[in-house]
């Protein structure tokens, strides 16, 4: 029965990964039951050079005609060999590189660059209608949004990354699950068999820069790998890094987060500091790809025990399965998954993901670490050491506020982003969405999300709101993750295992915790007895504050998100749960 329902729910829980081919809609609340250059110019002077100016003086004393001819031929043969070699060069460079190649060392998707598109800010609007900080899936979800109220809308992008929107979830997920290889194209199969791409639209759907403010029909540009350094909020003026200023009637901030990175190794030696990244972006997955590749990387080290920590050692694990590497995750806690699941439910996680072949290093943090022979030799706390080739830090990240001094926009203290309102406005005609917005959650008060999908959705509402539409955030977005075959689950609300939780299981015996009608037995501090042999496959775990249900795991439950949206939108009970589990129907094949 179980192993059925376990198979049943592997099937079903493919058809969340729909999320990543497209932008949807807001399920409905109902009833329970993303020129050439110049020349040099005189100081004095706008007119072209002189030819004296690119070629040299060309005063002094006439000159013989056999002299002449003499350094006329020796120019002509030295101009015939060097365009030979040059020919030769090129050709060779045709013929031997036909794919762009990174500073890296690692093969470039197509639409991939490494400078500044385009090339001078001249080229840039200095006045658009909608302007969109931030390149990643909030701006392109708020742009459709725009779209689909303003349809003949002018929107720039200004993006300091150097490709066109994508989506992340892959880069830890998808595109890790082929075993024979990494693809260079960035496409994962999807849940209904297909192939796409990393991109949500390929490069003919975007407009040019230059090009924009004259299209009839609008659309959207991208100016990628340039940076706003301030917002003027009273004039509505973005500056660029070069001062190029921007006008717009209408601006988002969708600024992102930055992964942290460990002081330990801030300041690592040339020879070895291409061995350590953080991973968030596009390029982080091809950096991380090339390294995993190499014959000389044997030892890989994952530092983190949260969500991307954690679904990247498993993604990796199981990518290198037959290949003799090693995986090893460390990370602080006990277990992992420790700061938002139950502790009973981290166990048995972590003994799935080693299951997978990841060499899990619990209750550690790495203090020092040594080169030797090119390579780092980790030291952690208790003493023992790790070798490593190649190492990826995933202990959280920062919002990316650095505009709010600048700007005069205000920070939360507590949870970081700029602060905005429940419809995601900073000032007027200023609306934050994504990573960078704290915002005010109506439902459960002030707070701040780092996921796919509240980046969907804040982009939408943003963008809706930037029409005119002048909605409060009332849509729950949703998380979700999988760390290995066995292990998949999606949360909304508040998932914190500081809170009391009660988790009910399709299972024979069930820890005492889940006792509902008994608040002591779901505290913090209570010790659940756990057999070893439990089997956690399938559940619902909801998350208590004040006797009020702020959050939801659905544990290898899929297609039951909407349900768990009412639930928490009712505010939910303590006393109710026995009967709201009912409608999970965990026990259903």
């Amino acid at each position: 029965m179980l192993s059925c329902s376990r198979i049943v729910g592997q099937l079903l829980r493919t058809t969340r990964n729909s999320h990543l081919s497209r932008i949807q809609s807001t399920n409905p609340i109902i009833d329970l039951p993303e020129k050439l250059p110049k020349c040099p110019e005189k100081s004095n002077k706008k007119l072209p050079p002189k030819c004296e100016e690119i070629y040299g003086p060309t005063g002094g004393a006439p000159i013989s005609y056999d002299s002449f001819m003499t350094k006329w031929w020796r120019q002509v043969l030295a101009a015939l060999l060097f365009t030979s070699v040059g020919i030769s060069f090129y050709s060779k460079l045709l013929k031997e590189e036909p794919a762009s190649v990174s500073s890296e060392g690692t093969t470039k998707p197509a639409g991939s660059k490494s400078s500044k598109s385009p090339d001078v800010s001249t080229k840039i609007p200095t006045e658009v209608p909608y302007l969109l900080i931030g390149g990643g899936t909030a701006a392109f979800s708020a742009f459709r949004s725009i779209k689909s109220k303003d349809p003949t809308a002018k929107v720039l992008i200004i993006s300091e990354e150097s490709d066109f929107p994508y989506m992340r979830p892959p880069l830890s997920k998808e595109l890790w699950y082929d075993k024979n290889q990494v693809p260079n194209d960035l496409s994962f199969r999807q849940w209904n068999g297909t192939e796409r791409s990393l991109f949500y639209e390929p490069t003919e759907f975007f407009k040019s820069v230059e090009d924009l403010m004259a299209s009839d029909k609008g659309g959207i540009a991208v100016a990628s790998r340039w940076k706003v350094i301030a917002v003027d909020v009273y004039h509505k003026v973005a500056i660029l890094e070069d001062e190029t200023e921007i006008k717009f009637d209408k601006c988002l901030l969708a600024t992102g987060s930055t992964p942290k990175m460990l002081n330990v190794f801030k300041k690592l030696p040339k020879e070895v500091e291409d061995k350590v990244l953080t991973f968030r972006t596009k390029d982080d997955f091809m950096k991380l790809a090339e390294k995993v590749k190499s014959p000389s990387v044997k030892d890989i080290v994952i530092i983190g025990g949260g969500f991307l920590g954690s679904e990247l050692a498993c993604s990796l694990a199981r990518h290198l399965s037959e290949v003799k590497k090693n995986v090893y995750q460390i990370y602080k806690e006990n277990f992992i998954m420790q700061a938002v699941l139950p502790e009973y439910l981290c166990q048995w996680t972590t003994e799935k993901s080693k299951k997978e072949g990841v060499i899990s290093v619990a209750g550690e943090e790495v203090k020092n670490y040594q080169v030797q022979d090119g390579k780092l030799k980790l030291f952690l706390t208790s003493g023992q050491a790790v070798n490593a080739d190649a190492v990826v830090v995933a202990v959280g990240s920062e919002a990316n506020t650095e505009l709010a001094e600048a700007s005069g926009l205000e920070v939360d203290n507590n949870f970081g982003g700029f602060l905005v309102n429940s419809e995601l406005q900073a000032r007027k005609d200023i609306w934050v969405a994504g990573d960078a917005a704290c915002f005010h959650d109506i439902r459960l008060g002030r707070r701040r999300v780092e996921h796919h999908d509240h980046a969907v959705v804040s982009g939408r509402l943003a963008g809706d709101n930037m029409t005119g539409a002048g909605k409060p955030y009332l849509h729950q977005s949703m998380f979700w993750s999988d760390l290995g075959p066995e292990v998949g689950y999606e949360a909304v609300g508040i998932i914190d295992s500081s809170l009391p939780t009660v988790g009910i299981f399709a299972k024979d015996y069930q820890p005492e915790a889940t006792n509902a009608l008994n608040p002591q037995l779901v505290s913090q501090s209570h010790e659940e007895k756990e057999d070893k042999n439990d089997d956690y496959g399938r559940g619902v775990v909801f998350y208590l504050k004040d006797d009020t249900v702020v959050g939801i795991v659905l544990w290898n439950i899929f297609n039951r998100m909407s349900i768990a949206r009412q639930v928490l939108t009712r505010g939910s009970k303590l006393e109710e749960i026995n009967e709201l589990a009912k409608l999970f129907t965990i026990h259903e094949d």
